[in-house]
């Protein structure tokens, strides 16, 4: 591990509720709403209290708790226009989007936006979506081969004029993308974020990704994700970037907080993630080395679908603040943050968990190069 904590403050992204159901498959209340007149408010809120970025999920039909569903580009590009400076990341599907295509329409988000749009480049998991629009369904590794140059055609489509490009899945003949997206700094071109916890899915994200998301992880689980995937980058001559995800509970006791994570697991809906359970198990067990996501994941872990409760952000201001930290000395940097609540857990976060975060980041940069803490579940 290295013993160097990046200059770069902690980033924070949140999960754009743009599916019904909220972040957790419980029936405890969730004072949060699908809707786009919410997501509007709660985009504003966001940005004015420390999130650089949305992540807007892409469901294609009803499933596990998840009844009713925005579109992510089109929901993306509203909560692009309502906004001055939060970015906002569309998840999309190979195999039901054509990359160049894609970039067209992202290029023209950047444009209207002022360069603050980006993609979730998402290899899929619901082979009921793919069955049922009639589209096939790939072996987990070639799902992977497909977004690996789903994502070469959107980086040609949106940097090379007349782009050619030939592979197994998609082709270009030429393809002059105009206009390209807005050059800003630090991002020559929209970015490009990625998750999976598979073998397949980390070499992909070393090559080509400028971001890697990871499940929900503790300590452990996170450092080996980000040296593996900085190992592929490094030989590759590439930097890639980490995002971890994390359920966040804010209360002004820990009590209160370990309360509220009781309840929601008392209260998890039984069937729906038993259904979310048996749909996913394929993703982690249909690799050969058992890696992939939701392999190990209990009843628990998937009350919330990508196991944000194992990153265990549950507590004080103080004590989630200091744990985020420590996420971030072992390479972390952005934290991508769902919660029961949004609107008031929002603005909670702003007011009383960043400002801890900041002054322990303060402290790391006048201490420089500091040797992270043993790990710890």
């Amino acid at each position: 591990m290295s013993a160097n904590v990046s200059p770069e403050p902690l980033r924070f992204a949140y999960w754009v509720p743009n599916v019904s159901g909220g972040l957790v498959t419980s029936t405890i209340e969730q004072r949060t709403d699908w809707s786009y007149d919410y997501n509007r408010k709660l985009a504003v809120l966001a940005e004015n209290n420390g999130f650089e970025y949305a992540l807007s999920q892409v469901r294609y039909m009803a499933s596990y708790g998840a009844a009713f569903q925005q579109e992510s580009t089109s929901f993306s590009l509203a909560l692009l226009l309502a906004t001055e400076r939060l970015k906002v990341i569309a998840a999309v599907h190979p195999g039901l989007w054509h990359p160049a295509v894609l970039a067209k329409l992202v290029s023209t988000a950047d444009h209207l936006s002022g360069g603050r749009a980006a993609v979730n480049v998402v290899s899929g998991w619901y082979k009921g979506e793919f069955t049922a629009l009639g589209e096939p369904w790939l072996e987990h590794d070639e799902r992977y081969r497909r977004a690996e140059e789903f994502i070469r055609v959107l980086r040609a489509s949106w940097t090379e004029d007349k782009a050619r490009f030939q592979g197994d899945f998609y082709r270009l003949h030429g393809y002059d993308l105009q206009p390209k997206p807005l050059s800003v700094p630090d991002r020559p071109h929209p970015e490009i974020f990625q998750g999976g916890n598979s073998t397949a899915a980390r070499a992909m994200a070393g090559r080509v990704s400028d971001w890697y998301f990871s499940n929900g992880k503790d300590f452990d689980g996170v450092t080996e994700q980000i040296e593996e995937v900085g190992a592929v980058a490094r030989a590759h001559g590439r930097r890639v970037r980490f995002g971890l995800n994390g359920f966040l509970i804010a209360r002004d006791t820990e009590a209160e907080a370990r309360e509220t994570l009781r309840e929601i697991v008392a209260k998890a809906d039984v069937e729906a993630v038993h259904g979310f359970r048996d749909a996913v198990r394929q993703a982690g067990r249909s690799t050969q080395d058992g890696r992939g996501m939701w392999a190990d994941s209990s009843f628990e872990d998937l009350v919330q679908y990508n196991d944000g409760f194992r990153t265990r952000l549950i507590g004080t201001p103080e004590q989630i603040a200091h744990r985020a930290i420590e996420y971030k000395k072992r390479g972390v940097g952005l934290l991508l943050l769902g919660f029961l609540h949004y609107h008031e857990e929002v603005e909670y976060f702003g007011r009383h968990v960043l400002p801890i975060i900041r002054e322990l980041e303060a402290e790391l940069a006048a201490k420089g190069a500091v040797p992270v803490e043993p790990a710890r579940a």
